[in-house]
């Protein structure tokens, strides 16, 4: 397996760690144009396999039967960060869908957001499973399995419609048959499919150009979607994050998942990409799609800046005292 160097820490100007990992971007016919390390390293998606997990929903017409706002509806593709704006906008979703809260898989805990989380630890409140960063996608789901008049118990089971039709959603739109994508299980206990890294950037391209996709329920369902993301990109994410700092860009498709995957698309230049670090890590993510983009010469400069923002280039200890500095250090190979 050719694995890359993307990223080095120093520290006083002496290396200190790496971030190995593979780098996927592929035009508009799905061609691989770009490349560091392995294409064909299998990925499994995690949390960015959450706009694809809300395909069905859409395209079930879930915002339609439940009266949902284009705000309340982006949460089902969000890792939200469980600020007061997530929250306020879950607490809607429950009552419209009609559903209690213990009915999700998803483990009670606090909120991603430090701020918010001290914020309930000093009031002495208790875990929620609302404040699991994957409450909205379960909502969703649980909204879709009540549009199918389905049984919304098991909804997370493989073998349940809802996640039958995520899985035919996602093979349609990577352009990846069933039978060649792998399974496992996520985080919050919902299945999650791995596949070759050039199919993650596929995917992406079809999100940032919907036209590319075959299907007209599917391909109408990602267009509300993307909408959705890039209308209210603090709602995907939250504060001070990558996600919410590249969906501002309305060219731009993005989304992370855990373990250092992460996938964007580019409208105009017809382009997907796909990444993952290999050590699991998401700290880099800033600073490697900011040098992505300043390699394929990409010309809106604040979407950049708004990266290197985010990207803690120099390393701070805990007297803020400037001790090192990270440097992204691949060079993307055009095919």
């Amino acid at each position: 397996m050719s694995v890359e160097v993307l990223v080095n820490d120093y520290r006083n100007g002496y290396l200190e760690n790496i971030h190995p990992g593979h780098i996927c971007g592929v035009n508009a016919t799905g061609i691989i144009k770009y490349k560091v390390g392995d294409t064909e390293h299998w990925t499994f998606l995690r949390s960015a396999l959450k706009p694809i997990q809300a395909i069905p929903a859409i395209a079930n017409h879930i915002q339609e039967h439940f009266k949902l706002t284009n705000r309340e509806t982006s949460l089902i593709a969000a890792s939200h960060r469980g600020e007061e704006l997530h929250i306020d906008e879950l607490e809607k979703l429950l009552d419209k869908i009609g559903v209690a809260e213990e009915e999700l898989l998803c483990h009670p805990t606090y909120p991603l957001n430090s701020r918010a989380k001290e914020a309930l630890l000093k009031k002495n409140q208790p875990k929620r499973k609302l404040y699991h960063n994957c409450s909205g996608k379960h909502l969703g789901m649980l909204a879709l399995a009540k549009v199918l008049g389905v049984n919304t118990e098991g909804y997370f089971e493989l073998e349940h419609p809802v996640q039958q039709e995520i899985l035919i959603a996602l093979s349609s739109i990577s352009g990846c048959s069933i039978d060649q994508i792998r399974m496992g299980v996520d985080g919050c206990g919902v299945p999650v499919y791995a596949l070759p890294l050039k199919f993650l950037a596929n995917t992406y391209l079809r999100f940032a150009r919907p036209e590319l996709i075959c299907d007209q329920s599917i391909q109408d369902a990602v267009i509300k979607i993307t909408s959705m993301m890039n209308e209210h990109p603090e709602i995907i994410s939250g504060t001070n994050a990558i996600c919410t700092s590249l969906l501002m860009d309305d060219n731009i498709v993005a989304k992370g998942g855990a373990q250092g995957v992460y996938c964007f698309g580019l409208k105009e230049e017809k382009l997907g990409f796909s990444l993952k670090v290999m050590d699991g890590s998401e700290e880099q993510w800033p600073l490697i799609v900011a040098s992505i983009l300043e390699q394929i010469e990409y010309k809106n400069q604040d979407t950049i800046q708004r990266l290197y923002n985010l990207s803690q280039k120099e390393i701070y200890n805990d007297n803020n005292k400037l001790v090192g500095n990270k440097k992204a250090v691949f060079k993307l190979v055009e095919v």
